[in-house]
């Protein structure tokens, strides 16, 4: 029998245990030490010399781009109702309302042409998630935004690596969140990171960043003590976490090339059975490019979702499914609102398929994960 396949894998790069090993040796495992200033740099080159800051995670980078933004209760953040639940948890955080609209059929995003019908004299931004990274529709976004005088914020989770039109995603709106969880292209555990478009909001962000206090003016040596200036918390990632993220931005461009080649392998080879069968696979718009983040299925029907991977279980395969309706969520119904009708989300959520995705698949890995999907009777 041959090894089962996982859904994903952590990826460990060449220079992990030595950089662990510096960092342990240096003095220094806080957070804005050594590593975390180099991890910072390197970040900072992928998404176009952007302020970056790291945190411990890509909630807590949403948690803080809110407070940036002064979201109070009562205001309310447009955003689609398929998505992660820090999405809309960073937003209710602040008691302010997640309003849930729906998706495109194609690219899984935020429908643009819904957007405007959810705006209310409450809303103060809207918050767009790159599915796949496959980059929303941003021109449009950013118009309607633009039009009310509120704020789009960019759930970059899956998107590193992305751009659209020549601009990296993550750059595109006011700030950006970055997810570097095990599971997404670059990876340190647990981590994430804030890109901000606005120059004038990385002290304010430093600030919040470091539980209120301005020590990070005192790391640098620009006052001679600190203090609480603001509210805030304690977002900064130790430095081990850096090192770790180093490690993998050392080989980003490798990742990448690898799990592209998956990516490219599936939708070649998957290609004539799912247009056969009326399966949708991934959509990537002209002007786009999507980093290889994941690689879903839309099956016709809801009832072959779990049906199709209980079959790939059974050739010991693991595959799985995505987001709940938030919006058909207990907390979602408690803490948001339903801005339009969300029909597409409830549709791809019961019947959606991702496969393995991860740069240690090998070539044998990817023909028989095809194979065992076009076994499968539609």
């Amino acid at each position: 029998m041959s090894a089962a396949i996982r859904f994903n894998v952590p990826y460990v790069a060449a220079a992990t245990e030595a950089y662990l090993h510096e960092s342990l040796s240096s003095g220094t495992l806080c957070g804005d030490g050594p590593f975390t200033r180099r991890a910072t740099a390197a970040l900072s080159e992928l998404v176009g010399g952007r302020d970056t800051l790291l945190t411990t995670s890509c909630t807590h980078a949403l948690e803080l781009a809110w407070l940036l933004l002064d979201l109070r209760p009562g205001d309310e953040v447009i955003m689609p109702s398929f998505t992660f639940v820090s999405t809309a948890n960073a937003v209710a955080l602040r008691g302010a309302v997640p309003v849930f609209v729906d998706i495109r059929p194609d690219t899984l995003n935020l429908d643009e042409q819904r957007l405007e019908a959810a705006i209310t004299p409450q809303t103060r931004a809207i918050c767009v998630v790159h599915y796949g990274g496959v980059a929303c529709a941003m021109d449009e976004i950013c118009a309607v935004a633009e039009r009310h005088g509120i704020a789009v914020v960019e759930d970059n989770a899956h998107g590193l690596g992305g751009s659209y039109r020549g601009r990296p995603l993550g750059t595109l709106g006011l700030m950006a969140a970055q997810s570097f969880h095990e599971t997404k292209n670059l990876q340190c555990g647990e981590g994430g990171a804030l890109v901000l478009h606005d120059d004038a909001l990385k002290d304010r962000a430093e600030i919040l960043r470091e539980k209120g206090t301005n020590r990070s003016r005192f790391i640098r040596g620009a006052i001679d003590k600190y203090t609480w200036v603001d509210v805030g918390s304690s977002y900064l990632p130790s430095d081990l976490l850096a090192a770790v993220l180093l490690a993998g931005l050392d080989e980003f461009a490798s990742i990448q090339a690898r799990r592209q080649a998956v990516w490219t392998a599936y939708d070649d080879g998957l290609a004539d059975w799912a247009d056969s069968h009326g399966v949708r696979r991934p959509t990537v718009p002209e002007g786009s490019h999507a980093p290889a983040h994941l690689y879903q299925l839309v099956l016709p029907q809801a009832g072959q979702q779990s049906a199709l991977i209980k079959h790939l279980a059974a050739e010991e395969i693991q595959s799985t499914f995505h987001y709940l309706p938030l919006h058909d969520s207990d907390a979602g119904r408690r803490y948001g609102r339903l801005g339009t009708p969300c029909p597409v989300t409830e549709s791809v959520s019961a019947s959606l398929v991702r496969l393995p995705l991860h740069p240690g698949l090998s070539s044998d890995d990817v023909a028989r994960v095809i194979a065992a999907v076009q076994s499968y009777e539609v």
